[in-house]
């Protein structure tokens, strides 16, 4: 009996193209992952608070730096993102929303508010008080 090598043993990401939901999905897990790694420099920054002024000024001079604004700024995103889908499943433990073209634009609306809601944060950080 021959075995056809040449066929995928599952379905490869280079064939398979995930749907909306899907992507949302998997991001929404990947927010959660970033969030629970983001309370470690929480941490680090009351630690910072707690430590006194030079602890605190070390922390301000780290926390100047491009790259962990960034990382801050994407804890913050994250947090919006992970708000926005836990609305959505609350939504969905309402037993309503499970057809395509609302699942579709739920996620749209999901992905437009959180970057609206980042975005807002972003403005009122640097204009706003």
């Amino acid at each position: 009996m021959a075995i056809n090598t040449n066929r995928p043993t599952s379905p490869h990401l280079q064939v398979y193209r995930l749907p909306l939901t899907g992507i949302i999905s998997i991001t929404h897990r990947i927010t959660g992952v970033m969030l629970s790694a983001g309370l470690i420099l929480f941490v680090y920054v009351i630690s910072a608070l707690a430590g006194g002024a030079d602890s605190y000024a070390a922390m301000q001079a780290v926390m100047n730096l491009w790259l962990l604004k960034l990382v801050c700024w994407g804890f913050v995103y994250a947090l919006f993102f992970h708000l926005c889908h836990g609305v959505r499943h609350l939504i969905w433990d309402a037993g309503s929303s499970f057809d395509l073209d609302t699942l579709n634009r739920y996620a749209v609306i999901e992905l437009v508010a959180s970057l609206v809601l980042t975005s807002i944060t972003l403005a009122w950080g640097a204009y706003g008080h």
